[in-house]
Order: structure tokens, then C-alpha cells, then sequence
């Protein structure tokens, strides 16, 4: 087979990732497991043909540094490919994105979350494994932006993965490798690109961490994306980032600039499929000091205390999964932040069924 009916295969049953590897047979994960192809097990030239189909003319490229990253159309569809050298043979983890932006409505996230395309300026942090919808989520406020404001969007990616139709907006996409040389440079030249609006793939360095802070005290609202599974893990991670000189002043910017946190998990269904769960951490004074005081711990109760605006912990959203018979005990026990949770009776059927995110209208799979 080649790569183009890899794909094929993967889109029609669902396949969120293809990998390539010397002595397997082709394998592709479907909602979040691994299963194989039918076929026959990879061999080097095999591999190498595959490679060379995928990097095209940057395959002399790959093999001086051993990877290579692409952004591919591929059968059609768009493809997110990581070459990479392993044991004297070429492999390949090829993931398969949306060739649509979903509506905010579509993926059954936080009614909070409804609110982040109408802030002004500020920072906004999406977080989460790999795989649990960041981008996705990231798109989805974005088109939302463009839909209903005139505004500049600039989006800094590695590699690019939606691609937006401009509406309102003016939407400048960059390419980490490709238009700018790293995070850190495509933001500091992004200052001087009148941007309302910056999309930061990944920060995951003092100078991006830095920069995006700065741009969103000075006017300009900035997502960004942490791989983290809470908000208060997401505010000590960018911390921890600079070294102890300097932290103080770190957690004073986050308290004025940071506006929210959405952390994400996409776990599996009882009967198939996955569901989202989200924790959502809006600011309030409260936060804010507890930010700045270098107080994290305490934030999950602040979070707690503050369902009102919005806020919800992610044990408090996985119990009403688990009370709603969405997920298994199994899954429910394994995503807790709070291993004492596991022992509490959940709430029964009177808790309100989740939105499956993955069976609404008009969705498709946010990988």
C-alpha cells in the first residue's frame, strides 16, 4: 500500500494517527488505541519509500539530521507527518487533522469558553496531553474571532494545522522553520505586526514565555498552548521556566495579564468513542493574589469556590461523567487530580448527561 491509501484507510475508519515502523504492520490509532492494518510487516526499503513519498524534495534534508516535520495534504486530507531515523530504518507517526474548523458549539466544552473570543486583551491558556483537542479548541475561538470581528489574527505553529478562510479578520498563519526560525523570534517580530490577536503554538521557553507575557500586558490578547493537565500545574510550569531571581516578578505579570486556563482530556467512552473533560479557571482577585503570592496550591479551592463564573475543577467534571455512566470506574479513577475522589459514591442519575463531543452535530475528530 502506499501512504495515500494509509490515509484512506485511516479517514474512513475514524484513525486519528498512522505509524509507520520497519517489521510491524502498518498500525492507526482509533480512539485512543492502537490497531493494526491488514497488510504485510514494513521492511527498510519499505519504510524508505514511504519516506521519500512523505518529504518529497526535503528528504536529503531528514537524512542529515535523522527527523524531519511536515504539514502534508495527503488523499486529501490534511496530515501533520514526524519523520524520524530509528535503528538504521525510517519510521513515520502521520496524524490526520480536520479539513473543517468546528463551531465553539460543536465540542461540547465549558459554556465559559464561549466567553474567550469576546475578551480584548490578556493571556488565555489551552492545556493538555498531546491528543486531548488543543488545537482544535484553539481553532474553533479563533474562527470565531474572525467571524464576528474585524481584528488581525497572527498565529505562530509548528507545523500549521487549520487553515483559516479570513472573514472579518486579516489572519496571517506563520510556520515555525518554515516563515520564522522559532516561537521566540515569529513573536517578537509579531510586536511589530499590529496584531489584535496572537496564537502561540507551544510555550515552552523563557523567551516565548517572556514575549507573550509582555504582548499580553500591552494590549494584545494571546493564546497559548502548555502541555499540562490543570491550571494551577500550568501557572507553576511557566514559572519554573525563569530561573529563582526572577519568579517573583514571572507570578506578578501572570496575576495581572493571565484572563483563563481551559485543561482538557479526552477520555474513553463506555461502549466507544471518547468524551471531553474540562477544568476552567477564570481570574478573579482572589486568583490573582494567590498567583502572585506564589500560592498555587490553593488555587483548586479558589476554582471550587467559583462555580458561579464559570470555574469548574476537572475531578468535579469527571464525576459527573462518571455519575452519568459516560465513562467507566476504570477511566474515572485514572484522570483524577484528587486520588481520595476515587473512593466517593458518584452522584447518581440526577447528574445532567455530558455533551458527547464526538457525536455532535457537524464534528469531526479534533486530532
Amino acid at each position: 500500500m502506499t501512504v495515500e491509501q494509509y490515509v484512506e484507510r485511516a479517514r474512513r475508519d475514524g484513525a486519528s494517527d498512522i505509524h509507520l515502523v520497519r517489521g510491524l504492520t502498518p498500525r492507526y490509532r482509533v480512539d485512543g488505541s492502537i490497531r493494526e492494518m491488514d497488510g504485510p510487516a514494513l521492511t527498510v526499503d519499505g519504510c524508505l519509500e514511504a519516506a521519500r513519498e512523505l518529504a518529497g524534495s526535503e528528504i536529503r534534508q531528514a537524512e542529515a539530521v535523522g527527523e524531519l516535520d511536515l504539514a502534508l495534504t495527503i488523499a486529501g486530507v490534511r496530515c501533520r507527518v514526524n519523520l524520524f531515523r530509528q535503528q538504521e530504518a525510517w519510521s513515520a507517526a502521520i496524524r490526520l487533522l480536520n479539513d473543517h474548523i468546528p463551531d465553539l458549539s460543536e465540542l461540547g466544552l465549558p459554556k465559559a469558553v464561549s466567553e474567550f473570543p469576546a475578551y480584548s486583551q490578556g493571556l488565555v491558556l489551552i492545556t493538555g496531553e498531546t491528543g486531548s483537542g488543543k488545537s482544535t479548541t484553539l481553532a474553533a475561538v479563533l474562527n470565531q474571532i474572525n467571524r464576528n470581528e474585524a481584528k488581525h489574527i497572527l498565529t505562530l505553529e509548528d507545523p500549521i494545522e487549520y487553515v483559516y478562510t479570513p472573514e472579518k479578520c486579516v489572519i496571517n498563519q506563520r510556520e515555525i522553520g518554515r516563515d520564522t526560525g522559532s516561537f521566540a523570534t515569529g513573536l517578537r517580530a509579531a510586536l511589530r505586526e499590529d496584531p489584535d490577536v496572537i496564537l502561540v503554538g507551544e510555550m515552552r521557553d523563557l523567551e516565548t514565555i517572556e514575549t507573550a507575557l509582555t504582548a499580553a500586558e500591552t494590549g494584545h490578547l494571546v493564546f497559548g498552548t502548555v502541555h499540562t493537565n490543570s491550571a494551577a500545574d500550568s501557572i507553576d510550569r511557566i514559572v519554573d521556566v525563569f530561573p529563582a531571581e526572577r519568579q517573583q516578578q514571572i507570578r506578578l505579570q501572570l496575576s495581572m495579564s493571565l484572563k483563563a486556563v481551559l485543561s482538557q482530556q479526552l477520555l474513553p467512552k463506555v461502549g466507544g468513542g471518547r468524551v471531553l473533560a474540562c477544568e476552567v479557571m477564570k481570574t478573579d482577585g482572589a486568583i490573582r493574589n494567590l498567583i502572585r503570592e506564589g500560592k498555587t496550591p490553593q488555587i483548586a479551592n479558589s476554582i471550587q469556590t467559583t462555580g458561579a463564573m464559570g470555574n469548574i475543577l476537572m475531578d468535579k467534571a469527571l464525576n459527573a461523567l462518571y455519575a452519568a455512566g459516560t465513562i467507566s470506574r476504570e477511566t474515572f479513577e485514572g484522570a483524577l487530580r484528587d486520588p481520595a475522589q476515587a473512593g466517593a459514591k458518584p452522584a447518581g442519575a440526577k447528574a445532567p448527561p455530558p455533551v458527547d463531543a464526538m457525536r455532535a452535530p457537524g464534528f469531526k475528530r479534533p486530532f
